[in-house]
């Protein structure tokens, strides 16, 4: 079962002025270290002796201690255990003095450095997350580009969809014990909302004849879709302290097999709605021409001369190509 830490911020002395204490402490061990050196050859071997060994001691001491000296940035966190368990966090920037024994935890650190001999042969297999490894835990707002994935629309249809994460560290103490490792984790999440997400909808709607349909879709919708996605992966990782702030659709587009078929089809459906709304202009067009000529009684058509009218003037209208006049002198019977 999970554990959950709860954060614990701490507030640790000021680091320069401890700096100044322990660095005087050096120097007067040092001293005291020479002093006894030179006492040992004289006459008081017993004062040299413990001043040695006093010095000495001490300047062990003093050399831990600068162990506990600590920087922290502006937007940083530090995490910080004492053998084993959680000492506390650091939140505010600044230079501060905690145990020397406190340890830093940043998972993004230790991996970058325990892979670093594979970074430098360019081992393309090790995952590193696109973060600075640094000590301290970074609070500040990040872009995650997870590159592309084939999935399914809700069609059956391959898509390659992408996306694009804007996010940061919420609280770095659930960030560091929580998950292994916050960013890996971070971006296996979004590969399967993503995925989930996507197979809820078709690419496109296809058989609908009406722009306006309420049906999303990826291509019409993405804004939407987006929004539903940045729900899903903020449940997704709260667990891991992190802070969801934007999810933007970057790449969308048919899989390659099927990608030339639904142009295709994309092309003849855009024909047919052309061809649609020709025919239905051209009908308008040869109805207001009749109309006209038989109310300005300009000349007086049976109906085998409408027909004969009506199928002329259809064709000039919806042919694709221009049309050449023929003069009739003639009757038509």
């Amino acid at each position: 079962m999970l554990q959950n830490v709860e954060q614990k911020e701490i507030h640790p002395m000021n680091g320069m002025i401890m700096l100044i204490l322990n660095t005087v402490g050096l120097v007067v061990s040092v001293g005291m270290t020479i002093v006894g050196g030179f006492l040992l050859g004289q006459s008081n071997q017993i004062l040299g002796g413990i001043l040695l060994i006093v010095g000495l001691i001490l300047i062990v001491v003093f050399s831990i201690l600068y162990r506990g000296l600590r920087v922290v940035g502006p937007n940083e966190a530090l995490v910080l255990t004492l053998f084993g368990k959680y000492y506390g966090t650091i939140l505010k920037e600044g230079y501060y003095y905690v145990n020397p024994f406190a340890s830093y935890n940043n998972p993004i650190y230790s991996l970058v450095s325990g892979n670093r001999s594979k970074i430098e042969n360019n081992d393309k297999s090790t995952v590193i997350p696109d973060i600075t490894p640094k000590k301290t835990v970074s609070l500040k707002s990040i872009t995650l580009n997870n590159g592309t994935q084939k999935v399914n629309d809700v069609l059956g249809n391959p898509i390659i969809i992408g996306a694009v994460v804007i996010w940061k560290v919420a609280d770095p103490t659930k960030a560091v014990f929580n998950v292994d490792n916050y960013a890996e984790f971070l971006s296996i999440q979004t590969d399967s909302t993503i995925r989930n997400i996507a197979r809820q909808y078709p690419y496109d709607d296809l058989e609908s004849e009406d722009d306006n349909t309420n049906e999303k879709t990826l291509r019409s919708s993405s804004l939407e879709i987006a929004n539903d996605m940045k729900a899903e992966l903020i449940e997704r990782v709260q667990v891991a302290g992190l802070d969801i702030e934007e999810v933007r659709i970057t790449h969308l587009a048919y899989s390659e097999e099927i990608a030339a078929s639904m142009l295709q089809r994309q092309q003849a459906s855009a024909v047919i709605a052309a061809k649609q709304k020709i025919v239905d202009g051209a009908v308008g067009m040869v109805k207001m021409a009749i109309d006209k000529l038989g109310e300005d009684e300009i000349v007086v058509l049976d109906e085998e001369r409408k027909a004969a009218m009506v199928s002329n003037l259809l064709v000039v209208l919806c042919a694709n190509k221009d049309t050449q006049p023929v003069v009739n002198s003639g009757s038509i019977y």
